[in-house]
């Protein structure tokens, strides 16, 4: 009978071991009704793209089109580089962003 109980025992820790072996994701099991005490994180300030857009649009040759661009671009970044032109340091997400043509998209 003791041998019967080892012979099982073995069995079984073998195969946990082999389940803990294969096992390539991890289960993690929250108890739904523990609240969690940490706030959400808060958004970034949106800034006011259109505002912003008319700025550094006001001295292009098209003025439209620009306002059209810089406002995509704006609302994807949430920024918008100072002055008229250049200053893209200011905000490398609106200076990444390219036509398909591979021109700057951002004004």
């Amino acid at each position: 009978m003791a041998i019967f109980k080892a012979l099982l025992f073995s069995i079984l820790i073998s195969q946990i071991i082999v389940i803990l072996v294969e096992s390539d994701t991890m289960v993690v099991i929250k108890n739904p009704l523990e609240r969690s005490n940490a706030s959400p994180s808060p958004s970034p300030p949106t800034i006011d793209c259109d505002g912003e857009c008319n700025r550094r649009c006001e001295l292009s040759s098209r003025p439209k089109l620009c306002k059209r661009a810089c406002g995509t671009c704006c609302e994807r970044c949430n920024c918008v580089p100072s002055g008229t032109s250049g200053h893209y340091e200011e905000c490398p997400c609106y200076a990444n962003m390219t036509t398909h043509g591979g021109r700057h998209k951002c004004p």
